[in-house]
């Protein structure tokens, strides 16, 4: 067994966004800027938005963070959201998720500016990834992607099963992955909460990528000898022997799949900095293409 480290892969990956910005910045008088919006006080997302501005200062970019009240309108939202749009100072811009509940967020995400949308998640750029268009991609599929490729794990002809049909992971990454091609052409399974006999679908799997929110779900008798498994939950359980009283853990039960697979991620240090590092790589482009816009 293998560990995917991610943690790794993304500090390799960052040398080359480095040397993007770095160019970039000479030739235009500015850094590369990316803008976050959070709305409200949870600290799971102050804290993933820290983590992206300590992103940015580490390969040169420069961050914007506004912090929104719990109670701001949806009219204030996209009014917020509208001005960074038209501020020719800020390539990318992304909105912390979730929102507050009386927030429409698919509202707000298509009132986002598509040529700075580096979360990938408006539905111009959904469709544009869907028919093999240019586009931004949806960061946390496209870090899979990224992590498996630098890995060298074989995807063409293998059967991946992906357990979550959501609209930020599970949908984008079937398409990434079925595509024709180099990083492609495997055949998936995209499995959800309705699945008839789950385990007997997930046990097919060369590739077993789950992203479904439900803590230490995946069990060793639910993977093939010899699977990759990529896990993308983040799940905070209780932990009376740490500090917070939680501790972090995926959708697998490590400790029990580990010893069946040829390669796995852990939680966190796994697909977390993959997600990260490609909301780097899309700001880049997104500042590449300021004058020559995809859309």
């Amino acid at each position: 067994m293998k560990i995917l480290d991610g943690t790794w892969v993304a500090e390799a990956l960052k040398k080359d966004i480095v040397r993007d910005v770095d160019r970039w910045s000479r030739e235009f008088g500015r850094k590369p800027r990316m803008a976050a919006i959070v709305v409200g006080d949870d600290p799971a997302s102050h804290s993933y938005v820290k983590s992206k501005e300590k992103d940015c200062r580490q390969v040169g970019m420069e961050s914007i963070l506004y912090k929104l009240s719990s109670t701001i309108s949806q009219e204030g939202l996209i009014e917020c959201v509208k001005s960074i749009n038209e501020d020719a100072g800020v390539d990318g811009l992304i909105v912390q998720l979730p929102l507050p509940e009386h927030l429409n967020e698919q509202e707000v995400i298509e009132a986002i500016d598509p040529n700075k949308d580096v979360d990938g998640f408006h539905p111009i750029n959904m469709g544009r990834m869907m028919i093999g268009l240019p586009s931004f991609v949806a960061a946390t599929p496209a870090g899979i992607v990224d992590l498996l490729d630098y890995y060298h794990i074989p995807l063409q002809g293998k059967e991946c099963v992906i357990i979550g049909r959501s609209n930020i992971v599970g949908k984008p990454l079937a398409n990434l992955l079925s595509r024709k091609g180099y990083r492609g052409d495997c055949t998936v399974t995209l499995c959800h909460s309705r699945t008839v006999d789950l385990p007997e679908v997930t046990r097919r799997a060369d590739i077993l990528i789950a992203a479904i929110g439900q803590p230490l779900l995946i069990k060793a008798d639910w993977v093939k000898e010899g699977a990759v498994v990529v896990d993308v939950g983040i799940n905070r359980v209780e932990d009376n022997r740490t500090k917070t009283g939680y501790k972090l853990v995926g959708d697998v039960d490590f400790d029990e799949v580990a010893p069946r697979c040829s390669y796995i991620t852990p939680v966190p240090g796994g697909v977390g900095p993959m997600t990260r590092v490609s909301l780097l790589k899309n700001t880049m482009q997104a500042a590449k293409l300021r004058d020559m816009p995809l859309f």
